[in-house]
């Protein structure tokens, strides 16, 4: 499948910023079931300075600076992008047994593991407790297949909390969301790459865009599709697959990457600091997927 992705950020400003540096995560990434083929970001009014950059963990971070006095800025990234479903052949059913997976975690030398087992550890916004242990264990048993228990867990996290929009904000800390059963995609991310790192199992938390469709009859709106956010386990035979909690689905053709990281502070689209002026901010976000 092939999308056009037009990604519009644009702040509003109560009284002028002098000046502001940012960092915007808004290029696709090229994976092995995705290619950017294109991808361009302007920025209003125009900046003193633009660069890219590779992080840490292989996403392209576009940074900028304005230096002079601004009342509005407008982000647009604009992308074309080829997408394919994961791993279409795969049973879930078969496949590395939770028991040898968590052996092979700990005692496999492999480069390609090694470097996975670095998402089993806490990062600011996902530390394993008890109780993220505790509410992941009923599906997973040693002897059963580690995807099909991920699935099974994907399942129960959709079922069991309801969407809620601003009934979270970036901050919240995962013992609330537990407590509250109620939140939002990051959330359920969060929460599921939570659960798996509790139990020992490397998780990243994903970033990007999901194409969504009108109900039969109605027509497509322009600018009314999503940032989304899923989650990526690692298995050690099967490597990287990746599950979307808040839809409860295998991440298809409709999942667009755009960075992934340990948690969401590692992948926000925008982040950034201004000086002077500022008050009263106005964000508004217009996310249009459309298939070529």
């Amino acid at each position: 499948m092939k999308y056009r992705i037009r990604h519009i950020t644009e702040y509003k400003y109560a009284a002028r910023v002098s000046s502001c540096y940012n960092l915007a995560q808004m290029v696709p990434r090229s994976t092995l079931r995705q290619t950017c083929e294109r991808n361009f970001i302007s920025v209003s009014p125009h900046p003193a300075f633009t660069g890219k950059r590779t992080d840490y963990f292989g996403n392209t971070s576009y940074h900028f600076e304005l230096q002079r006095a601004h009342k509005t800025l407008i982000i647009t990234s604009e992308s074309e992008v080829e997408v394919s479903a994961q791993h279409s052949a795969l049973n879930l059913d078969f496949g590395v047994t939770c028991a040898d997976a968590l052996s092979l975690l700990a005692t496999s030398k492999d480069p390609e593991l090694l470097l996975a087992r670095e998402f089993c550890l806490d990062s600011p916004m996902v530390r394993a407790t008890d109780e993220l242990r505790e509410y992941a264990a009923p599906s997973f048993a040693p002897d059963k297949p580690l995807l099909s228990c991920v699935a099974d867990l994907t399942r129960r996290i959709f079922e069991d909390f309801k969407y809620c929009p601003e009934s979270t904000t970036v901050a919240t800390p995962l013992n609330e969301v537990l407590a509250n059963k109620k939140g939002v995609c990051q959330d359920f991310a969060h929460l599921q790459v939570g659960c798996l790192r509790a139990l020992g199992y490397p998780a990243k938390y994903v970033s990007g865009y999901i194409e969504t469709l009108p109900a039969p009859g109605q027509e497509r709106l322009v600018g009314a599709d999503a940032t989304h956010a899923w989650i990526s386990v690692y298995s050690p035979r099967e490597g990287w697959f990746e599950f979307d909690p808040t839809n409860n689905q295998i991440a298809g053709d409709q999942h667009i990457i755009t960075a992934w990281g340990r948690d969401y502070f590692d992948v926000t689209p925008l982040r950034g600091v201004i000086f002077g002026g500022g008050e009263s901010p106005i964000l508004q976000v217009s996310v249009d997927v459309a298939r070529i």
